[in-house]
């Protein structure tokens, strides 16, 4: 039972840095809109306000990824766990798990991706129109 509860909490290990990083990744998000919003209210100049969208893309698309991977190795955890000690190879490889749910683009578009991306854009929306 050794082999088997070691290669699990390297899996665990896995998934729990891809669940850092994407806390982090919102973190950041957050504070640099709040930063490049705070500079476009100063300077009244709505004519590049969009830049601000860039970076939401770029860390949504950052952050679906790290889901992604962070599913991968979910799905490598729940097989693992349903092994024999005999079959522990500690092996990290998670291509077998992609599937249509696993996928980069399905990651991107989770519930939980979409709700707070959107809800970030929504309020960006609200503020630009309240100080234009």
């Amino acid at each position: 039972m050794g082999n088997k509860q070691k290669h699990l909490e390297f899996i665990q290990g896995a998934i729990s840095r891809m669940a850092g990083n994407s806390f982090l990744l919102k973190a950041w998000t957050v504070t640099l809109i709040l930063v490049l919003l705070t500079f476009f209210i100063e300077n009244v100049n709505s004519d590049y306000v969009f830049v601000i969208y860039i970076p939401i893309i770029i860390f949504w698309i950052l952050d679906g990824y790290f889901l992604y991977k962070e599913r991968l190795f979910r799905s490598l955890y729940n097989h693992v766990r349903e092994l024999d000690e005999k079959e522990i190879d500690f092996s990290m490889e998670t291509k077998v798990f992609k599937t249509c749910k696993n996928s980069w683009l399905g990651s991107i578009f989770s519930t939980t991706l979409l709700i707070f991306y959107l809800t970030l854009v929504g309020v960006i929306l609200i503020i630009i129109y309240l100080i234009k």
